[in-house]
């Protein structure tokens, strides 16, 4: 699906909501090619929810293609990137391997949590919807303790386990619905998921301050409880750091 560059930033916020798995951008001279590896229900939704599109077959290796767009990134002292790259000297490396979940750590919105955590004070951190576990391990690397990633996906909970154990951090993983179950009280609460789904978090979170992102600069979250601190911004995504009122 090809769209201008007007509508970039809206069509890979569309994009990400129907593949969190991950999909391809290909830059081009008027805009980007947006393409996701899917079946036919997956091309379903795509055209209810952009009205068009184009599908083809796909070439072979296309499973390993992803490999060429997980690119490792610095985010101040951090180093995140796959463990097929080499981190320098002196950086603190965060190595990941996303597997069938979300999450490499060079979408904006996993760079600017990453630069509000690096600022905050250290405590107890819960990462809500830890995907590949990137927040999580890098929360660990600074120093946050204890850590406790949650995903819904089974897929996402097993590439946070393995890739904790990788980084030789410790993360305790579960298996939680963040939107519905009990969630455990930390001093930090991060939470990189859709804006819809951050709305619905204030009341359900029992902490000191709320890292929020996943949606772009035009959304402004408020939530009740919280008071907006600091928002950071980057290629048209948002992260907000939210103090507790009460």
């Amino acid at each position: 699906m090809s769209v201008s560059a007007a509508r970039a930033e809206e069509a890979r916020a569309g994009m990400l909501e129907l593949f969190p798995a991950g999909f391809e951008e290909i830059e081009q001279a008027d805009g980007v090619e947006l393409a996701a590896y899917t079946d036919s229900s997956g091309e379903e939704r795509l055209w209810h929810a952009f009205g068009g599109g184009l599908s083809r077959p796909v070439e072979s290796g296309w499973e390993e293609r992803w490999r060429q767009f997980h690119r490792p990134v610095r985010v101040g002292a951090l180093w995140v990137g796959p463990p097929w790259e080499s981190p320098p000297d002196g950086a603190t490396a965060v190595v990941i391997d996303p597997g069938r979940a979300f999450g490499t750590g060079a979408h904006a919105t996993t760079r600017l949590c990453l630069a509000l955590l690096a600022e905050d004070p250290r405590g107890s951190l819960l990462d809500l919807g830890c995907g590949s576990g990137v927040l999580a391990i890098a929360a660990a690397k600074l120093g946050f303790r204890p850590v406790t990633a949650l995903d819904l996906d089974p897929q996402a909970v097993e590439a946070t386990e393995r890739n904790a154990e990788a980084n030789e951090v410790t993360v305790a993983v579960r298996r939680v619905d963040v939107l519905a179950d009990p969630l455990p009280r930390a001093d930090v609460v991060v939470a990189n998921i859709t804006v819809a789904a951050v709305g619905g978090l204030a009341e359900r979170v029992e902490c000191d301050r709320l890292v929020t992102s996943g949606y772009l600069e035009v959304d402004a979250p408020r939530l009740s409880g919280f008071r907006q601190a600091r928002r950071v911004v980057a290629e048209g995504w948002a992260a907000d750091l939210h103090r507790a009122e009460r």
